[in-house]
């Protein structure tokens, strides 16, 4: 058995992405300033000089999806199949699960307060107005539609193709042919999994200190980074056990997460009370999104005036590119027996409802304590607190704060295992030289993946990185993925087109 499945790992795949975290592992953690200032300079000329590329590529790929699920394309199903393998709610609740669900949770609960004094923002109106919009837009259509289109490429090219190697270089093979087979092929594959680790450790390392603040509240100790990493330790054991329970685990994992979250979200919406002020500002805030949403996405700043674009929004196309390669195609292999045009409105549907309802209830929570009731977390962030703290500030307000904690606590283990378990899976998919759709990897590589996510993270956490130097990784790993995505997206159209023509659609 084991011998076997020796023969069927691509070890070059393996080792390089392997070796290359240990590198920087050890780097983050040997010579932390080196590396911030680093990342930082490389960060500002990607931001800065190539903005436009992250702007544009968002928005076309958004327009695009929307074209696509009402095209012709739109009515091939994924699999030779008339039932989908889940139900919905279960499909809408891994759709959700498997992504950034406790980075939204974490940034729903402060990132209101980032744009509080924002220069760009104030230009805009009313903080009111605006300061709730902007999460939205950030997490919004254009954030998820990374993942819906390459979900649709990557279930074409599994479950209609029946293609027995899941990863990034595969899909773009009816472009590259044979060129895939001389290097090119690997070289994909091998910056498309540098870039997936890269962002998970900024999931990691930005939203971990929560847990940390959070338990450290709780049990009355004091928070340090050895705490902090010790906390990924479990998270890490969390998921790796979850691994033994395969698909099964997945989905049991995401119900639980979903209700766990939703018992977060009405706790604050019913027992905050801010019923009517939550409701009715995001309300306003989804029709001001609406209103404004292209002047929104092609805003660049040409100037330089405020360097909003470069500083924010480039950097949640960034991140969310980054996470492409994990992902969507977990969405497409669970999509089997959907069509096209479900897939896409459906998997809209389901991640906005969960992204928009956490941004809405916890953001807005914490918009009204600021505004109406004096909680100053805008300025305590400003004088430098933590993030962290500023949330437990808000939580505080809230009867029963402990309670609330716990539940946090419970929802955002569950949301990071849930997303890591899948992610073990995806890139234990990539270490194969073959495998098929129907086919799940060796536990034995998934483990070994599991625990290395977690490598990165540590060293980021131990070279003290601010917002600012977190950000740079996801961005400079996102640019060459950007390109691979192009390339994914011409291959799908140009091998659908050549099905509708075999099938006579």
């Amino acid at each position: 058995m084991t011998n076997r499945l020796t023969h069927r790992i691509d070890w070059v795949k393996t080792i390089i992405p392997f070796v290359g975290v240990l590198a920087l592992f050890f780097v983050f953690l040997l010579f932390p300033y080196s590396s911030q200032t680093a990342l930082e300079r490389i960060r500002h000329y990607i931001g800065d000089d190539c903005g436009l590329y992250f702007a544009v590529l968002g928005l076309c790929v958004f327009l695009l999806s929307v074209w696509t699920a009402f095209s012709k394309y739109g009515k091939i199903r994924l699999g030779n199949t008339d039932k989908p393998q889940y139900n919905s709610f279960i499909w809408g609740a891994m759709i959700f699960t498997s992504a950034l669900a406790a980075d939204i949770v974490f940034y729903s609960l402060c990132e209101w307060s980032l744009y509080a004094s924002n220069e760009y923002v104030e230009t805009l109106g009313e903080a009111e107005l605006w300061i709730p919009t902007m999460p939205l837009f950030h997490w919004g259509p254009i954030a998820w539609c990374f993942h819906i289109v390459l979900a649709i490429c990557f279930g074409f090219m599994m479950h209609v193709r029946q293609r027995n190697r899941q990863c990034f270089s595969e899909a773009c093979r009816p472009l590259l042919g044979t060129y895939l087979d001389r290097g090119w092929g690997r070289l994909i594959d091998i910056v498309s999994f540098i870039a997936m680790l890269a962002g998970i450790a900024t999931t990691f390392s930005l939203a971990t200190p929560l847990l940390s603040s959070s338990i450290c509240r709780l049990f009355g100790i004091d928070s340090n980074i050895y705490l902090t990493v010790s906390i990924l330790i479990v998270v890490a054991v969390i998921y790796t056990s979850a691994v033994l329970f395969g698909m099964k685990g997945i989905s049991r994992l995401a119900k639980w997460c979903t209700y766990s979250f939703a018992a977060l979200l009405l706790y604050v919406l019913l027992l905050g009370g801010e019923t009517r002020f939550i409701l009715e500002t995001g309300f306003q805030s989804i029709g001001n999104l609406i209103q404004h949403f292209f002047g929104l996405a092609t805003y660049m700043d040409p100037l330089r005036e405020n360097s909003f674009p470069q500083n924010w929004t480039l950097f949640y196309w960034a991140y969310w590119i980054a996470w492409t390669i994990g992902t969507p195609f977990f969405i497409a292999l669970i999509s089997k027996g959907r069509t096209i045009k479900e897939t896409i409105l459906g998997g809209y549907g389901w991640a906005l409802a969960g992204t928009f309802s956490s941004f809405i209830i916890l953001g807005n929570y914490g918009v009204a304590q600021q505004l109406k009731h004096g909680v100053d977390i805008i300025g305590f962030i400003d004088q430098g607190g933590s993030y962290s703290d500023a949330i437990l500030q808000i939580i505080q307000t809230l009867p029963a704060p402990q309670l609330v904690l716990i539940v946090l606590v419970i929802t955002m283990v569950l949301f990071y295992s849930t997303s890591f378990d899948t992610l073990s899976l995806i890139a234990s998919s990539y270490s194969y030289k073959s495998l098929s759709a129907s086919e799940v990897p060796d536990k034995r590589i998934r483990v070994l993946w599991a625990l290395v996510f977690i490598l990165l993270p540590i060293g980021l956490l131990f070279s003290d990185s601010s917002m600012y130097g977190l950000q740079s990784v996801s961005i400079i790993a996102a640019f060459p993925v950007g390109i691979i995505i192009i390339l994914i997206i011409i291959s799908f159209f140009k091998d659908a087109r050549l099905y509708l023509n075999e099938k006579k659609i």
